[in-house]
């Protein structure tokens, strides 16, 4: 898991490069990026449902907060997938050569989404990790 929250912060990292830099941003790193984010984000969410939140389930089963936690950290992985379709289109549409229309827009949008992964991590870290026996050392 520790794993997994790290592939996404690398990522979000280079989100924010790619933010920041534009509309000067390095195609390749968008092309490089735009191709990451989908197979990285389907494989990490599929092992946290499959594996970590049964077993924060188990954890708090006689509360209800907790399972209300589950259902919402399994819409965010929905509406982050469904996200992350929409960067990887803008990502390689800038890669392939397409003019930055309007970088302040397409900043925006960059930062709203690792910024709603960097909250994600946040609160599995806080809630999530420490119950199931996972201490946050980093």
């Amino acid at each position: 898991m520790k794993r997994a929250h790290w592939e996404k912060l690398q990522l979000c990292d280079a989100l924010e490069r790619i933010a920041d830099a534009l509309p000067g941003v390095d195609r390749l790193k968008c092309l490089g990026t735009a191709n990451a984010i989908v197979p990285l984000l389907r494989s990490i969410h599929r092992y946290e449902e499959a594996v970590i939140f049964p077993a924060y389930e188990a954890a708090v089963a006689t509360n209800n907060a907790g399972v209300a936690s589950i259902q919402r950290l399994r819409a965010e992985h929905v509406e982050d997938e469904c996200f992350a379709d929409e960067v990887t289109e803008i990502l390689l549409a800038i890669g392939h050569g397409e003019t930055v229309g309007n970088a302040e827009a397409i900043g925006f949008m960059l930062r709203g989404f690792f910024e709603s992964l960097r909250r994600h991590i946040a609160f599995e870290r806080e809630h999530v990790l420490p119950l199931i026996g996972i201490p946050d050392t980093d």
